[in-house]
């Protein structure tokens, strides 16, 4: 017998706990970005290996979070949320006391263990404990901390390396943790899901973990070691695609899967997931271009970097709750394609105005009008994603396409970057081919910059400069157009789900 929903201050102090979960685990995975350089000097290290502090995040967190629907399954959905924020506010302790790079990545893994489950159970305690009615407002309010969060981190990150220890990026999230548990424990006392005991798919596990870690690894490494030139890479790609076709094979026969794959049966889980997928890989890739782009070429520090993107998360923090109340009403398919064609033409605007000289306006203004594609994104598609799916299955589905997203992000990040350098060196190679004795135009800005008073080897050097920024700022403006395009691609792709878009009612839409 499912249990009757929550009302009043106790539906309310649960949406605040699940939602501060939820901003704790996403803020993590992106507040140490801009504070590597600070963590790795202070530990000893180089900016290379510094970057382990968040790849060792993003394996573990990848890899546990498919599991969560057999665990939540074995041990209750609410028991495991409270033993996975307690944990996750223990090892965020550990990581902000660490004296080494060695403990302090080792913590970082233990953290995005734990972590896993956070995101995808936040989300099915929230659909399965509000009133039918209500299940689309309350995926409204907690895709807002989806979007708020990656914009905090990287200004509250460089705010905190500059002015504090580092060690405070991690020490946050202790009161955090704490006050979700405290909270949690009470208003969800005696609302324990269903359990029972399965045996774990020891097999699926394993293939899990060498899959997605190879995958991960080779994603993460693949630019520091020039790709397939490295043999490093080229074994682990053969394991990922080794492991990963395996484990498909064996979850699909597997009595008792770590993933159901089963849930690719409902259309709309299949196109949901994949909407919001690829998706995710094309913002994903655009919000860790742009500060690199900002500090990179036009010399903005960190805090500013992340202030020129923090503008995006302001239209969401409104329109989020109104799409909420109205979204029974609409028809989530029209809100997907606004959001996309909006993305579309944020992009372009960027590939249209991104140049040498441009002020602080000309980058905050796309993201702001970003704005509105990102409010119409996460909770729609979470919706259509979940739609008509039973309760019992919602811990599974939602681990399985938060899974995919965050992989997804991952698959973004590396090929934005990749293909970022990859062409800013081939658009130097033709730019410089210009500056030659021979060109008229060349030896004129030579005269330029001698009659400045800089010698010969300082206008070559000052034009070096110049055409690396020029061809960092084109090779950026040609993946803005690339991600326009597939935007715009995408909308037909989500006209082939079905209404009615309920979530987690397990009634097919009656509401």
């Amino acid at each position: 017998m499912q249990q009757q929903p929550l009302e009043g201050a106790k539906l309310v102090l649960m949406t605040i706990a699940l939602s501060l979960a939820t901003f704790m685990q996403v803020l993590d995975a992106t507040i140490a970005n801009v504070a590597i350089p600070t963590i790795a000097g202070n530990l000893g290290a180089s900016i290379t290996q510094g970057t382990w502090v968040i790849t060792s995040f993003g394996v573990a967190n990848a890899i546990s979070i498919p599991i969560t629907g057999w665990l939540a399954k074995r041990f209750g959905e609410v028991r495991l949320f409270l033993w996975s924020t307690s944990l996750f506010a223990l090892t965020s302790w550990l990581c902000g006391i660490a004296g080494s790079l060695e403990s302090l990545i080792l913590f970082r893994v233990m953290q995005g263990i734990v972590a896993g489950p956070l995101i995808p159970l936040s989300q099915s305690l929230l659909l399965n404990n509000y009133p039918p009615a209500k299940r689309n407002m309350a995926l409204a309010l907690w895709s807002m901390t989806v979007i708020v969060a990656p914009i905090c981190g990287p200004i509250l990150g460089g705010w905190i390396s500059d002015n504090y220890h580092w060690g405070w990026i991690f020490f946050i999230n202790v009161p955090l943790g704490i006050a979700v548990v405290v909270v949690a424990s009470q208003v969800l006392a005696g609302r324990e899901t269903k359990t029972e005991i399965r045996p774990i798919d020891t097999v699926g596990l394993i293939l899990l973990v060498v899959g997605i870690g190879s995958l991960q690894l080779m994603l993460d490494k693949g630019k520091e070691l020039d790709w397939f030139n490295s043999t490093e890479i080229i074994v682990l790609t053969v394991l990922a695609v080794i492991a990963i076709s395996f484990l498909i094979v064996w979850e699909l026969t597997d009595k008792n899967p770590v993933i159901d794959l089963s849930l690719f049966k409902s259309r709309n889980f299949s196109i949901g997931t994949l909407c919001v997928s690829l998706a995710f890989m094309l913002y994903f890739g655009s919000i860790v271009l742009l500060p690199q782009l900002l500090q990179t070429v036009f010399g903005y520090t960190a805090t500013w970097a992340g202030l020129a993107s923090a503008p995006v998360g302001l239209l969401p923090v409104i329109l989020s709750p109104l799409i909420g109340r109205f979204a029974p009403r609409l028809d989530m398919r029209y809100l997907v394609t606004f959001s996309f064609i909006m993305y579309a033409v944020c992009f372009y605007w960027r590939a249209y105005t991104f140049e040498p000289g441009m002020d602080f306006g000309t980058s905050a203004w796309p993201q702001f009008v970003q704005g509105f594609a990102v409010a119409c994104f996460f909770m729609p598609l979470t919706a259509i994603t979940l739609s008509g799916l039973p309760p019992s299955k919602m811990a599974a589905a939602s681990s399985l396409t938060n899974f995919t997203r965050t992989l997804a992000g991952s698959i973004g990040t590396s090929i934005t970057t990749t293909l970022w350098t990859q062409r800013e060196a081939m658009h130097h190679s033709t730019l410089a081919e210009s500056i030659n004795p021979y060109n008229p135009n060349a030896q004129q800005v030579y005269q330029q910059l001698e009659n400045l008073g800089m010698t010969t080897q300082q206008a070559s050097a000052y034009l070096a400069q110049e055409i690396t920024a020029q061809g960092l700022i084109i090779s950026a403006n040609e993946i803005f157009w690339i991600s326009g395009g597939i935007f715009l691609l995408l909308l037909t792709l989500v006209w082939f789900a079905k209404p009615p878009f309920t979530s987690g009612g397990g009634d097919g839409g009656a509401h």
